[in-house]
């Protein structure tokens, strides 16, 4: 690939602590001042607040100059402002970077944080973090694991190199193998090639299993048995959301402490709750990583520092979420 046909992106607005500034048309409106509107939108947070906010400069136009308290609000034009919550708990779980260089970052996530802001996570997750680590406003995932899971994590560091990374994990170019800790089943024959047909499920947060031609395929094989548990190896050759969580749970043996599958455990939302919830890990880790590097045409080989553990399984079983095979 010819790196100098690539155009690259013009950033005007820069990160702010690792927050990547967010984006909002200004529709018509009987609103006095960028305040009134903005405390409308988002009435997370009081006028008082927005106006701190613009004073602190953390509300801008689309040219990069910051909007003066009380300004008139005009309609027709974009503003950029720095999303973060007041009161964000803190993950008390420090992510590793594995590899950096011009066009590559790979990082190693631990368990419960997640890879990019969404909802209640927005200055802990990976992505806000490498951002303020490393000084790179430019950072973008070029996929995902779901917050619960620890491990392998790869970024694009220019914006002109980022599709032809995204590229690999659309065409499949990626080999990658996951590890988990699940029920032992003897009836279960492996190692096998478990296909099914996944979509959407009840809700929002959860996948399920539907007749149908298979749209996931996942090699399954045992690493290590231990009495009623073992140590499994994964390796997707599909990316689904949740697939090897919900294809686990659908031959009986879920995932060790999974808060999704088969049960939805109610979520985390207080301290103590928190404090549970990090005493048992989902017990699943994004392992290696294999492909060709795009840039260099370089072989790359990266490996998760997080491992399995099959010693002392009965002190990491959370009760709540057990389910194993009859």
């Amino acid at each position: 690939m010819n790196i100098r046909s690539i155009r690259p992106n013009k950033v005007t607005i820069p990160a702010k602590n690792g927050i990547g500034a967010s984006q909002i048309a200004l529709p018509e409106g009987v609103w006095k001042t960028y305040e009134e509107f903005l405390t409308e939108r988002f009435s997370v947070l009081s006028e008082k607040e927005w106006r701190q906010r613009i004073l602190n400069g953390e509300v801008l136009y689309a040219d990069g100059n910051p909007v003066l308290p009380l300004s008139p609000y005009r309609a027709g034009q974009k503003l950029y402002y720095y999303r973060y919550l007041p009161n964000e708990d803190n993950i008390p779980f420090q992510e590793s970077i594995l590899y950096q260089d011009d066009w590559l970052v790979v990082a190693d996530k631990p368990h419960f944080l997640p890879v990019t802001p969404s909802g209640k996570y927005v200055r802990e997750t990976l992505l806000v973090r490498l951002k303020a680590k490393l000084g790179i406003d430019t950072l973008t995932p070029i996929h995902r694991i779901d917050r619960e899971t620890a491990g392998l994590v790869l970024f694009s560091v220019k914006p002109e190199g980022r599709n032809l990374y995204q590229r690999l994990f659309r065409e499949n170019f990626v080999s990658k193998h996951y590890e988990a800790i699940a029920a032992y089943r003897n009836d279960l024959v492996l190692p096998m090639r478990y296909k099914c047909r996944l979509e959407q499920g009840d809700t929002f947060m959860r996948m399920q299993v539907v007749p149908g031609k298979s749209n996931t395929e996942t090699e399954i094989r045992i690493l290590e048995r231990h009495g009623q548990f073992a140590h499994y190896y994964l390796k997707p050759v599909t990316g689904k959301k949740h697939q090897l969580r919900i294809q686990m749970c659908s031959l009986e043996i879920p995932i060790l402490n999974d808060r999704i599958y088969p049960v939805h455990l109610p979520e985390a939302v207080t301290p103590q709750m928190r404090q549970e919830e990090y005493k048992y890990p989902l017990q699943l880790v994004a392992k290696s990583i294999r492909f060709t590097d795009p840039i260099s045409g370089k072989p790359r080989y990266f490996e998760s520092r997080y491992s399995l553990d099959l010693n002392n399984i009965e002190s990491k079983i959370n009760r709540t979420s057990l389910f194993t095979h009859e």
